[in-house]
């Protein structure tokens, strides 16, 4: 049976609206940003539900209220609004209070990367990655569909800390089919699939650009690996390394600034430690604010993701890869 794509916020407040029925610890706050499941939240529960108004500092300070109260908080906004609006909130009463308290408030930032495609760059969000990895005890899971959104509950409710779960306005195909209940989020990531010398690294919307890159390769003789980092944070290193010693090459792709501390640092950041000599490809947004309006796969395209330059990028980085191999072989190369 084919599973229907579905807001990721939807799929994971429902989760929440569910666990709220028999688990009187829980509590939602919001910033004056709604949907259809959280008016039945607010209906069914409205001793655990706050509706700050458009005030996300305030919102990061009653959820950290609340939460030492005894209270799992889950803190509801649009996703530059509660990454970057409330970011010295974000840093001390959760960020630096958690070292010495136990505290367990999770983030919902709706509208990741390119989300709101007629908002602009107001609303649109491609700092975050690299805003919530510079705060200690953060973790930050990054969803590809529904399902995984909805699998994250499972993590906020077992795990205390702050949490920020990085979600895409827009429905997406489904990539995970619920009867599985998600990827293995304790993993962190999950390989969809495998051979060739290169392998997609991708997180968040980037994923399905990966697996059409795959596809388009695909119909050329050639072959990727496609991988999906949905915990950017507590990914089992170890498993991963196994992963990626398959290949000779790595392509990173995540919808935010490239070269400014997401995603594409996390890889750079572990082969330097490992000591590995992967080559390594960081696709991302170009870093500068654009104003244009049209499709996602428009801005895509000028942003310089889109999927056919990512597909010519990826050819030539095959390309240099084989070389390399070939020269690699008959000891030009040390």
């Amino acid at each position: 049976m084919t599973e229907k794509p579905r807001a990721m916020r939807d799929a994971l407040l429902e989760r929440i609206w569910m666990a709220m029925a028999h688990d009187e610890r829980i509590f939602v706050v919001t910033a004056d940003f709604g949907s259809p499941v959280l008016d039945r939240i607010r209906a069914d529960f409205p001793e655990r539900f706050v509706n700050v108004g458009i005030a996300e500092q305030n919102l990061i300070n009653v959820s950290a209220g609340l939460s030492l109260e005894g209270y799992t908080v889950f803190a509801y906004a649009i996703a530059p609004f509660i990454t970057m609006r409330c970011f010295e909130q974000l840093r001390v009463s959760l960020g630096l209070l958690s070292t010495v308290r136990p505290l367990n408030v999770n983030l919902i930032g709706v509208g990741a990367g390119y989300s709101y495609v007629v908002s602009g760059p107001t609303h649109q969000c491609y700092e975050d990655i690299t805003l919530m990895r510079s705060l200690p005890n953060f973790q930050i899971l990054s969803s590809a569909d529904h399902v995984t959104a909805a699998a994250f509950l499972d993590r906020c409710l077992r795990e205390t800390g702050p949490k920020y779960l990085r979600l895409d306005a827009q429905p997406l195909p489904v990539v995970y089919m619920p009867e599985s209940n998600g990827p293995d989020l304790q993993k962190g990531f999950h390989v969809h699939r495998r051979g060739g010398p290169v392998a997609l690294v991708a997180t968040g919307y980037m994923l399905h650009s990966a697996l059409r890159v795959a596809d388009a390769l695909a119909q050329d003789g050639q072959s990727v690996g496609v991988i999906d980092m949905f915990d950017l944070c507590r990914f089992d290193r170890g498993a991963l390394l196994d992963e990626l010693s398959e290949f000779k090459g790595i392509v990173t792709m995540e919808e935010a600034f490239r070269g400014r501390g997401g995603m594409d640092a996390i890889f750079h950041d572990m082969f330097a430690q490992e000591g590995l000599r992967l080559d390594l490809v960081s696709v991302g947004v170009e870093g500068e604010y654009r104003f244009e309006l049209g499709s996602r796969t428009e801005l895509h395209d000028v942003a310089g993701i889109g999927v056919d330059g990512v597909t010519t990028s990826v050819k030539r980085f095959l390309a240099k890869v084989g070389a390399d191999n070939m020269a690699l072989a008959n000891g030009l190369l040390e």
